[in-house]
């Protein structure tokens, strides 16, 4: 019996260590990363739950990089943040071992005359170390501006050495962290480093003459908007916004070549007429104005109201016509065919357009509905006039309207005073 039971603790005590063996064979932070790759996020979670942080051969640096990592996928950028900062810590201090090299069986006959040595690239062990480090403050970086730590953000692309600087886009995410934080001239700085690295790049361009026009610095707008579109296929909008960039800075003169050269080269660009047409406006050429617009609204519908406006104040009634005709809103082609007609004294065709209002209830409108009595009276039938007089609410016309009953009043006392 006594035999027996130290044959039982023996097989006890071998399972134990088979199962111990067999455990510190098991990479948990291999299979977690491979669970992670494979977007299986809580699978993760629970593999890392197994590593024995206490045990020799733990890994504190890799560990807390894929708890960093699992952070970031699950959108927890706060935790992703701390778990970063502790793999930087504990990469900084990690000794790091060149990787075994494993040799290749050597045979006793091998073909060639010269037998050929396996020779290892020496092992780096500070720039592997400024490698990982580099990465991990890149992850960090990330995670800060996810949570809108943008100085924290740019500081760790700062930190990321090498890689921090391997590409424009991330001096354009420098300068937008500085930007957010009212850094102006770092925001500014951060352009500009990246331009003398990429000169290549035009997005940093296009960004810095943002900036200096947020700014106000409309100079330095100018001269970095034209050396972007010389260096770039700009479109049409970028020509409107370096336009308006002008007048801000009162070089109209020189607003006008530049819409004038987007108009040539973007000939569906509605906005591009639209703005040149308010600039020749304003230099009062309004038949130049009227003529933009039209093919503006040849472009697009939205801008046909402007032009049948712009060409009714210069009485070019035929083409305002033409262009109300298109209008595809009812409401407003209404309105504006009622304005053409007074402007041309067709009183009868105005009251003809009654019940088309009554209609679309465009006769709540006070100037509307004074516009359909003063027609009655143009038209001499004073009581629809007056019917229509006494419903105006608004007190600037209701005393336009006394004025109109009363010179009513006069009319049928001696109807010499209205012919």
């Amino acid at each position: 019996m006594k035999k027996f039971l130290q044959i039982l603790l023996l097989i006890s005590l071998s399972a134990s260590l088979v199962a111990k063996e067999k455990d510190t064979l098991v990479d948990h932070l291999a299979i977690a990363s491979l669970l992670i790759y494979d977007g299986k996020y809580d699978k993760a979670k629970d593999e890392l739950l197994l590593v024995d942080k206490k045990a020799d051969n733990f890994d504190a640096a890799k560990y807390y990089t894929i708890l960093g990592v699992l952070a970031s996928k699950t959108d927890d950028y706060k935790n992703a943040v701390s778990n970063y900062t502790k793999a930087i810590d504990a990469t900084k201090t990690k000794v790091f071992k060149a990787p075994k090299i494993v040799h290749k069986e050597k045979y006793l006959f091998s073909i060639g005359s010269s037998e050929k040595k396996d020779t290892a690239p020496e092992f780096d062990a500070a720039k592997v170390k400024k490698e990982k480090l580099e990465k991990l403050y890149m992850y960090l970086s990330q995670s800060y501006f996810k949570i809108k730590e943008y100085e924290k953000t740019a500081k760790s692309l700062d930190l990321a050495g090498d890689k921090g600087r391997e590409r424009a886009s991330l001096f354009a995410l420098r300068a937008e962290c500085y930007w957010k934080i009212k850094q102006y001239s770092n925001a500014i700085d951060a352009l500009n480093i990246g331009s003398n690295l990429f000169p290549k790049n035009t997005n940093l361009l296009k960004q810095k003459f943002y900036y200096f026009a947020d700014l106000g610095l409309y100079q330095a707008a100018i001269k970095n908007a034209k050396l972007y579109m010389d260096k770039t296929n700009a479109d049409a909008n970028e020509y409107i916004i370096l336009a308006q960039l002008l007048f801000e800075a009162k070089q109209v003169d020189e607003a006008i070549k530049i819409l004038e050269i987007a108009k040539a080269k973007f000939p569906s660009s509605a906005k591009s007429k639209i703005l040149l047409g308010h600039v020749y406006l304003k230099k009062d050429m309004p038949r130049t104005t009227a003529y933009m617009f039209k093919h503006a609204a040849y472009n697009d519908t939205s801008y046909l109201k402007d032009a049948v406006e712009m060409h009714r104040r210069i009485k070019d009634y035929p083409h305002a016509i033409f262009l109300n005709s298109q209008i595809p809103d009812k409401v407003e082609k209404l309105k504006q065919k009622l304005a053409l007609h007074i402007d041309r004294g067709e009183f009868a065709k105005v009251i003809g357009l009654k019940d088309a209002l009554n209609r679309y209830n465009l006769l709540k409108d006070d100037n509307i509905r004074y516009a359909l009595a003063y027609s009655y009276y143009m038209s001499k039938d004073y009581n629809s006039a007056e019917k229509n007089l006494k419903k105006i609410q608004d007190t600037d016309l209701f005393k336009k309207s006394t004025i109109i009953r009363a010179n009513i009043e006069k009319c049928r006392n001696n109807s010499m005073e209205c012919i």
